[in-house]
């Protein structure tokens, strides 16, 4: 630019113009440093207009606002930064969503398999976060350390009262959960002693001191298995309850019982955690509400109505299968399950082979050692369909391999609910399946503020899918069958679904912490 000046300078002084140059100099070098000044501001401009992504003329649904209208998204450096009817230009990669509906990833608070393959599965399922609650990781930092670099769609897990209770008692859980069989046989006892036996106020304080060290080791909440601990009385679950209400952290729980049979039943279980929330003031979750209530599940969701409506933060999720799973060596079949649940042991199916079980097959793999994995068939489809679509209730799936709940829940409510059964708008899926599961985790971590939402400055945790097409493929014959009409899924602003397949070798998944670790992994 001075070069440029002093060129012009001498050329009019050669040709006797120095005087008129001379008046106007001022001006003239006002209007250039101008003129500079605008080009440095249009250059950044048009850098600050290229994007990562841009997904393009999809129908862009936020359950939050109300959005439902076709849009622009253009992401950068991992979150959405522009929402928009205006073109976007600059993206890096542009996703042609004509025709499509783009929403925030769907969020499961309630998935146990952790390994790579039902992650993909997942995915493909539309999910962005699948988060380890009900019960929650035996060694949460290893579950971290395991995890970071090597997950497709983020993690999480709660601090596990069953692992605590099991390591005071002298019977362990292994801390790992990462393997081909993954999630519930690692995180669920053996029925004994650690389970059916009631622990002394030493034992419970002993539970107390590993379970604030899991919380500081990033746990997201308190997780209660409480039918699987028989043995806990009702002081040490208002004990436990109280240690959530001390951290701010919710109680995510899997009930003490189902079915009618008194004492025991899904009602008087359902009134026991609400109590331990009203005397404490912990946020409480009960997790499927569909298999722990069964029958009574509607009157189990009036009773949480109410509690709602009397200031209580209680909230539900539930799955569309009328087919539970478990670990048959568990103390959930403890002597009188079949009275407590309404059924036989021909109900029990093992999911690798079909077998139904009878009483003789049912005592030898009770009494072994070994996890085994069982469906559960206890539950109508007349029930399931009035649960799915009552207002209180999310979407999560309980999910681990050996269940079609792992690779299909979110695309059956999709095809059943919202396309075939018209029982729930498109819109209130999503809720479901977003912004529900997004304030719920807002309980443990203001990061959730960022998710289930598709807005400026939210995460780019996208699912581009086709409304008209998606379904889930599951069955119980062949449960990791994976969904369709998943079309694109972006996790942390990096595509991992493309085109309806899984992209291989990448791994944006990050962990979702407990208000005792930053973001970094280090402890406030």
């Amino acid at each position: 630019m001075a070069y440029f000046l002093r060129c012009t300078f001498h050329r009019y002084r050669k040709s006797g113009k120095l005087d008129i140059i001379a008046s106007h100099r001022g001006a003239t070098m006002s209007r250039l440093i101008f003129s500079f000044c605008l080009l440095v501001v249009f250059t950044a401009l048009a850098a600050d207009q290229q994007y990562d992504l841009v997904i393009e003329g999809g129908r862009a649904i936020d359950p939050e606002t109300g959005l439902d209208a076709v849009r622009n998204v253009g992401v950068r450096d991992g979150k959405i930064v522009r929402v928009t009817a205006e073109a976007l230009g600059g993206g890096r990669r542009v996703i042609h969503a004509s025709g499509l509906v783009v929403a925030p990833g769907f969020i499961d608070l309630h998935q146990h398999g952790q390994e790579l393959e039902s992650q993909r599965v997942k995915a493909l399922d539309g999910v962005t976060a699948a988060l380890e609650l009900e019960i929650g990781a035996p060694d949460v930092a290893q579950f971290l350390k395991s995890k970071e670099g090597h997950s497709l769609i983020h993690y999480g897990t709660s601090a596990s009262h069953v692992a605590a209770r099991g390591t005071v008692f002298g019977a362990p859980l292994p801390p790992e959960i990462i393997g081909p069989q993954s999630g519930i046989p690692e995180i669920l006892p053996k029925s004994g002693p650690a389970t059916d036996q009631p622990a002394t106020p030493q034992q419970i304080e002993a539970m107390r001191a590993r379970l604030l060290a899991e919380l500081d080791a990033g746990g997201l909440a308190v997780g209660m298995g409480i039918q699987y601990t028989p043995g806990a009385t009702r002081l040490e679950v208002i004990d436990m309850f109280r240690l959530a209400a001390e951290r701010g952290l919710p109680v995510y729980t899997h009930m003490r019982s189902a079915g009618r049979v008194e004492p025991g039943s899904a009602i008087e279980s359902v009134s026991e955690v609400i109590g331990a929330a009203a005397i404490t003031g912990a946020a409480l979750h009960i997790v499927h509400i569909n298999s722990s209530c069964l029958r009574d599940s509607l009157e189990c969701l009036a009773m949480i109505e109410g509690a709602r409506a009397r200031g209580l933060d209680v909230t539900t999720e539930a799955y569309p299968y009328i087919a539970g799973m478990t670990i048959l060596n568990s103390a959930l079949f403890n002597p009188g399950w079949r009275e407590k649940l309404g059924i036989d042991y021909g109900d029990l199916v093992l999911p690798e082979t079909g077998e139904h079980l009878t009483r003789q097959r049912f005592d030898e793999l009770h009494n072994s050692n070994n996890a085994q994995s069982v469906l559960v068939f206890a539950n109508t489809q007349e029930v399931v369909d009035k649960v799915i679509p009552h207002p209180l209730v999310m979407i999560a799936s309980d999910g681990a391999e050996g269940h079609p709940r792992n690779a299909g829940t979110y695309s059956r409510v999709l095809a059943q609910y919202v396309r075939e059964k018209r029982t729930v708008t498109l819109m209130d899926a999503i809720r479901k399946m977003t912004l529900m599961p997004a304030q719920m985790l807002e309980r443990s971590t203001s990061a959730a503020r960022q998710k289930g939402r598709l807005q400026e400055g939210a995460d780019a945790d996208i699912v581009v899918f086709d409304a008209g097409t998606v379904s889930d493929r599951a069955t119980f014959e062949k449960p990791m069958e994976p969904s369709v009409g998943v079309r694109y899924l972006v996790v942390g602003g990096t595509v991992v679904v493309d085109e309806g397949k899984v992209v291989q070798g990448v791994f944006p998944g990050r962990a979702i912490l407990g208000p005792s670790r930053t973001a970094s992994g280090k402890r406030r």
